[in-house]
C-alpha cells in the first residue's frame, strides 16, 4: 500500500494494530498459564478478555470508515511476542519469571499505547469522530493495564524476585 495520504497511513496503521491484537489474543493465554502469581495470572486473563474486545472494536473502526477489516503483519508486535515466548521457555525461580512476564507484558502495553495514540491523532485530523472515540476506549484500557501491571510489580512481584536473589547471595 502506498502511503500518499494521511488516510493511507491511518488505514495502514489500523491494519497493523488489527494484526497485533490478534497475535495477543493467541499469546496472552500462554503468559497467563506461565505465571506463578495468582494476581498476575488474573490480570493477564482479564486483559485477554479486553484484547478480544479490542479486536472487535477495531472491526467497528474499519466499519465506521467504510473499510473491510484486514490485517497487515505487525512486525513490531511479532518481535515483542517472540521475545515474550523466550522468557516463557526460560528455567528459573518463579518470582523472577513472574517479574520477567510483567516486563514483557509492559513492552506490549507501551507499544500499543504509542500506536493507539498515533491512530487517535490521525482519526482526529481526518475528522473520523467515531473511529477516534472507539480508539480512545482501547487506549484507556491499555493505559489501565499498564498501570495495573506497574502496581502489581511494585507491590509484590519485584520484591519477591529480589528476595530470591538475596536468599541466593546469603547462602
Amino acid at each position: 500500500m502506498a502511503l500518499e495520504t494521511l488516510r493511507d497511513l491511518f488505514l495502514n496503521e489500523l491494519r497493523d494494530m488489527y494484526h497485533a491484537e490478534k497475535q495477543l489474543v493467541r499469546a496472552l493465554p500462554r503468559m497467563a498459564k506461565a505465571a506463578d502469581s495468582d494476581e498476575l495470572r488474573q490480570a493477564i486473563q482479564k486483559h485477554h478478555g479486553e484484547t478480544e474486545g479490542q479486536v472487535r472494536r477495531l472491526e467497528r473502526v474499519f466499519q465506521s470508515l467504510g473499510e473491510t477489516a484486514r490485517a497487515k503483519r505487525c512486525q513490531g508486535m511479532q518481535g515483542i511476542v517472540e521475545e515474550g515466548k523466550e522468557i516463557l521457555e526460560e528455567d528459573g525461580q518463579e518470582p523472577v519469571i513472574d517479574a520477567a512476564i510483567i516486563a514483557a507484558a509492559q513492552k506490549v502495553e507501551h507499544y500499543e499505547i504509542a500506536s493507539y495514540g498515533c491512530l487517535i491523532t490521525y482519526a482526529d485530523l481526518l475528522g473520523e469522530r467515531e473511529a477516534s472515540k472507539l480508539l480512545k476506549q482501547t487506549l484507556a484500557e491499555e493505559e489501565a493495564t499498564d498501570k495495573a501491571l506497574t502496581q502489581l510489580a511494585e507491590r509484590s512481584i519485584n520484591q519477591a524476585a529480589a528476595a530470591v536473589g538475596a536468599e541466593s547471595e546469603e547462602e
